[in-house]
């Protein structure tokens, strides 16, 4: 089962262990300092054995309470870099993004329940994300 949904964010791609120049050199104009933005899709991909009695892997009620409280409350309308404490050491990269909604997805959901997160920055930028 997947649930496709989105959030805008902003950030700025910049590694402190690199200098002002290397940032520069490696992330571009996504090394603005003012930082950009970006209306992300996400697909959250869960499997599992289909229940007898209800017909489905998992109640898709549940499933998108997960996502608010796991994806959209902490990363909707905001700033990853100063507002996700993840980020504070991290490079808001959407590789990283995926493995941070993977992990806090992951702490929610029953073990191996959990099988891919596609993030898409833009149209031609997509990450895929299996936990591994």
């Amino acid at each position: 089962m997947k649930r496709v949904f989105g959030f805008s964010a902003c950030h700025r791609l910049h590694s402190k262990s690199l200098s002002d120049e290397e940032n520069k050199r490696i992330f571009g104009k996504c090394n603005n300092p003012n930082g950009h933005g970006h209306n992300y899709k996400v697909e959250v991909t869960v499997r599992g054995k289909i229940d007898h009695n209800t017909g489905m892997v998992m109640n898709l009620t549940d499933l998108k309470q997960h996502i608010e409280e796991a994806i959209m409350k902490p990363l909707d309308h905001k700033n990853l870099d100063l507002d996700v404490p993840y980020f504070a050491h991290v490079v808001s990269t959407t590789e990283n993004l995926a493995v941070y909604i993977w992990d806090s997805m992951a702490k929610r959901l029953p073990a191996c329940m959990l099988y891919e997160i596609k993030v898409y920055e833009t149209d031609k930028n997509i990450v895929v994300y299996r936990g591994e």
